[in-house]
């Protein structure tokens, strides 16, 4: 294998980039030049900018905020191990995630009536990611799903694919054939296609370059839905090297991946949101713009919508870092200094992780039991990427 910066790597590199025409740009954090869609077509926080490119799928690009991709390319050189000389970007694959397809001109009432967020912002206007949970009867959560838009033109037939945990493809699938009834949709596993996390690893005034494709490079490349702490969200065809899609970027570990994302507070998957179990307003749904509040009704909207109106929620998923690495048995309760129970732990990697904690013990010294009667001591801390003027 050729040493980075060796005249091999050189050479390959700009055959490269002669391949690479009629691509579509994604500039980091640019604003200049753009045409802004009606404010009340797309979720709270998203920015859209609408490039001039006609060839491919990349038609919609959301912008970053600056202040927030700072505070996610920092957070990524700490937590992941030493970049290649000129690597700007790092490109995880997601394995533990998998894809279903939805087709069929009935596909987006069909998702109404299922997830929290309104599916009518998947128009071809709107997004081109949306992030929901779809939910049992009792309001709890059953999946994390992340929506992507194929389709490109209002005479299109809807074509969507929608992210969940690997492990819940096919309950997922199942669960949507019981929903389907008569409606015009076909639901299958998509598994040609591959998935993958894309993270900035400098300051985004220092990263010179955009995101450049081929036509037959990312099917999807967009801003991941649920935070700009989380970066880019890209699917692309299995045989697809994504360093041929994401210039100046290198592999990253799987590991690294979810490090990040537990330090940012991201749960993700049936570990983090134990289905049947876990509650879509105490895993943070509506700050990871997950749910629509004035849309009509979905499965278990009835204890989300009740909740959210009293405006109390006492206890949220955040994430905590433990003073040693041992064994933690998922489910241990957490407790005070004076013995109080302030929650339990959901999951996590090595010395860090998420708990769904009481929000008036957040700051306070907290410990939990491990074998042998020890205990292990742990902090947590509130993400600042949560909305500021927050109460609870």
């Amino acid at each position: 294998m050729a040493r980075p910066g060796s005249a091999h790597q050189t050479a390959a590199a700009e055959r490269t980039r002669e391949r690479r025409v009629h691509c579509t740009s994604l500039s980091i954090g640019a604003t200049r030049g753009t045409r802004r869609h009606d404010p009340e077509a797309l979720p709270s926080g998203s920015d859209v900018t609408s490039p001039p490119s006609q060839t491919g799928r990349m038609r919609w690009v959301p912008a970053l905020k600056l202040g927030s991709l700072r505070s996610c390319s920092a957070a990524v050189r700490s937590l992941c191990s030493t970049p290649l000389p000129g690597a700007r970007f790092r490109c995880f694959p997601l394995e533990q995630r998998g894809l279903l397809r939805l087709q069929g001109p009935e596909a987006g009432p069909f998702l109404q009536g299922l997830i929290t967020n309104d599916a009518q912002y998947l128009r071809p206007e709107g997004r081109r990611a949306l992030y929901a949970h779809l939910l049992n009867l009792q309001g709890r959560t059953l999946y994390d799903v992340i929506l992507y838009r194929l389709h490109t033109r209002l005479e299109e037939e809807p074509d969507i694919l929608l992210e969940c945990d690997v492990s819940a493809l096919e309950p997922l699938q199942k669960h949507l054939k019981v929903y389907k009834i008569r409606k015009k949709v076909t639901i299958a596993p998509c598994l040609h296609l591959s998935l993958w996390a894309v993270l900035p690893l400098e300051q985004p005034e220092d990263a010179a370059c955009s995101f450049t494709s081929c036509p037959d490079g990312a099917l999807i490349l967009t801003p991941d839905p649920r935070a700009v702490v989380m970066g880019w969200r890209m699917v692309t065809d299995k045989n697809k090297n994504p360093l041929e899609v994401v210039e100046y970027s290198q592999l990253g570990y799987d590991k690294d991946y979810h490090r990040h994302r537990y330090h940012q507070g991201i749960p993700e998957g049936v570990k983090d949101l134990p289905p049947g179990i876990a509650l879509p307003l105490e895993s943070n749904l509506a700050y990871m713009n997950g749910i629509c509040f004035s849309k009509g009704c979905y499965l278990g909207q009835e204890l989300t919508a009740r909740t959210h109106h009293t405006g109390v929620i006492r206890k949220r998923l955040v994430p905590v870092r433990f003073s040693s690495v041992v064994p933690i048995s998922e489910g241990a309760e957490v407790l005070t200094q004076a013995g109080k129970s302030a929650g339990r732990y959901r999951a996590g990697q090595e010395d860090i992780g998420l708990a769904l904690l009481r929000l008036v013990y957040v700051k306070e010294e907290l410990h939990l039991k491990i074998a042998g009667n020890a205990q292990i001591n742990l902090s947590a801390s509130i993400p600042e990427w949560w909305p500021k003027a927050s109460n609870n």
